[in-house]
């Protein structure tokens, strides 16, 4: 399979010990052939580097966590690591959603301090849609700030509720009240992906990335987007460590893109929507 120069990867996690083994965690576990005691403490950076080398990803995406418990994966956990690998690496926050004035602030001191490149907020780990009033200080924040805001959308993997997941009504009013804010719906929005594509038809700022998807499992209604007018919508994701970026790529080929819809796909999209040199 070839591959254009220039490959990221929207959504990537570099997991610890901790939070492979929380409970939320379970369903990923058995994906990944691993049981509970297996996790081990610390993670170290080639568990995640190899997975990038092996599918020639040039830059990736890595996600901060922070939920209704706590930060996660915090966001100077994720500076640190990606500090260590500048050119290959882009930082995604994450912050306390049930705080709002606290999360603005936390925001401003990733990307001005820790140099992240966007914000992601997960909607079924909140169990709060992104229409809810607690978001609305951080939209504003990321339009000050020029970086996208990044959410999962479609149903939930872990065992909670998928309906804060759905793109029409949540997100659609979101991309309603602020046209300028940039919007990468993560997950492609199966089982709700006519939906996610028409938001991404009717907003120029609304966007889609793949991850947790293999080009296999892509829904028909998206491949036929990617071919079409959607070319510079779609993004490409692999969630790792869910599954890992050679998986997301193999079958690329089957899926009929052309070279042009093909580059933006796989990174010239990315470049554009999270300003990557």
């Amino acid at each position: 399979m070839n591959t254009p120069a220039f490959v990221v990867d929207t959504w990537i996690q570099h997991p610890t010990g901790p939070f492979l083994r929380d409970p939320l965690f379970a369903t990923l576990r058995r994906w990944m052939g691993l049981a509970e005691h297996q996790v081990p403490d610390v993670i170290p950076d080639a568990f995640t580097l190899g997975a990038l080398e092996a599918a020639s990803v040039s830059v990736a995406l890595v996600s901060a966590w922070w939920g209704p418990s706590g930060a996660m994966l915090d966001n100077d956990f994720v500076a640190a690591f990606v500090g260590r690998y500048p050119d290959r690496l882009v930082g995604v926050a994450s912050v306390d959603l049930a705080r709002p004035m606290d999360a603005v602030r936390e925001l401003r001191r990733a990307v001005r301090s820790l140099g992240m490149r966007a914000l992601r907020v997960l909607p079924w780990l909140w169990g709060l849609p992104p229409n809810d009033r607690r978001y609305y200080p951080l939209y504003a924040e990321c339009i000050e700030l020029d970086v996208p805001f990044c959410l999962q959308v479609g149903h939930a993997g872990p065992l909670r509720p998928s309906e804060p997941g759905r793109p029409i009504p949540y997100l659609d009013e979101v991309a309603c009240d602020f046209p300028e804010l940039r919007i990468v719906g993560g997950h492609v929005g199966y089982p709700w992906t006519n939906e996610m594509i028409a938001l991404a038809t009717k907003y120029p700022n609304v966007y889609i990335d793949t991850s947790a998807y293999k080009p296999s499992r892509y829904p028909p209604e998206l491949v036929s987007f990617m071919r079409g007018h959607g070319r510079r919508k779609v993004l490409f994701g692999s969630n790792w460590p869910m599954l890992s970026p050679v998986d997301c790529l193999d079958k690329l080929d089957t899926l009929g893109l052309d070279d042009e819809a093909r580059a933006d796909f796989l990174g010239e999209n990315a470049r554009r929507v999270f300003n990557l040199r």
